[in-house]
């Protein structure tokens, strides 16, 4: 389906604003862990009233036979019942230090020469560990200094089922299952939204999304043909400018700061795939090149929705 965001609402009282729509921080993130939960992506978890949590709860309610779809009151009974609480304290473990590299450069004739694209901070990777962003973090944290996390530190952080980058099998690839390769996955590059979608048209999973730009937008139907953990990245200025292949180019390690993020689904159109980012906080803003970007925890399930040989419509 087709989700657009309704109009803002205005006038809160206790909480909730004219049309069932929370009005306070709390509220509105306990409805986006419900959403996220449940594989309806209200993209980064900030407790604030976005685009993407408008359209994640059209999404629930549709997939979910809720005939008025607009009408938060479903989703707010359900998470209020399924997320009592909204945060959680995380102890940031040793290991995951080896995930990070505090001097890596930005540019890609330095980045190739790296063993590993890691997170630049402690910082970066709890906020995508518990989707959210370092602003956010900060805010959650008003007593500490964010970009000064260390090993120990004790965060309070959204409490989400979190993406655990050393739990990414490296170069694990996916085959075609007999279930998952007859869904079909609908990438929609106007409403910035990928659907996912049983036989039968019953809606599983809709998750932001960055597409790429117009010239590049490869619209149509594809297949599924290549998934795979942690790739590498062939970085060309010039193809990624032009869609022509320069004379120059850089190939660049895998992880988490990688330009296509932790994960890559290759398309039947040449070079182009549904990937994750390094930028999690910029999805469904800045534009890629000719693929189609999710969030690095949103990517990551992926294989358990869609396989090779599942249809993929672009539109």
């Amino acid at each position: 389906m087709r989700a657009s965001a309704p109009g803002s609402n205005s006038g809160a009282a206790g909480g909730v604003v004219r049309g069932g729509t929370p009005s306070d921080r709390n509220t509105i993130l306990q409805v986006q862990i419900f959403l996220d939960k449940h594989l309806f992506g209200p993209g980064k978890l900030d407790g604030a009233l976005g685009e993407f949590t408008f359209k994640a709860v059209v999404n629930y309610n549709f997939a979910n036979g809720h005939r008025e779809i607009y009408n938060w009151q479903h989703v707010l009974a359900a998470a209020a019942k399924e997320v009592p609480v909204m945060f959680a304290a995380y102890k940031i473990k040793p290991e995951l230090a080896d995930h990070v590299i505090p001097d890596l450069p930005e540019e890609p004739e330095e980045q190739a020469a790296y063993p590993y694209m890691a997170y630049r901070s402690l910082a970066e990777l709890v906020a995508e560990r518990f989707h959210t962003d370092e602003s956010f973090l900060a805010k959650l944290n008003p007593d500490k200094k964010i970009d000064r996390l260390k090993v120990g530190d004790m965060v309070v952080v959204p409490n989400i089922r979190s993406f655990r980058i050393e739990e990414v099998k490296p170069m694990a690839s996916y085959k075609a299952d007999p279930a998952l390769s007859k869904n079909t996955i609908v990438v929609d590059t106007t409403d910035r939204i990928a659907v996912v979608y049983a036989p039968g048209d019953k809606l599983l999973a809709a998750f932001p999304i960055t597409p790429g730009k117009p010239e590049f937008i490869p619209v149509g139907t594809w297949e599924v043909k290549t998934m795979m953990n942690t790739p590498s990245f062939r970085y060309d200025k010039q193809f990624l400018e032009e869609g022509v292949r320069g004379g120059e180019a850089y190939q660049l390690p895998p992880g988490p700061n990688s330009p296509v993020g932790i994960f890559w689904c290759g398309i039947s159109k040449s070079g182009i795939g549904l990937h994750g980012t390094a930028v999690p906080r910029t999805i469904g803003r800045a534009q890629s090149a000719g693929c189609v970007r999710f969030a690095n925890w949103d990517a990551i399930r992926l294989p358990s929705l869609v396989r090779p040989g599942s249809r993929v419509i672009v539109r």
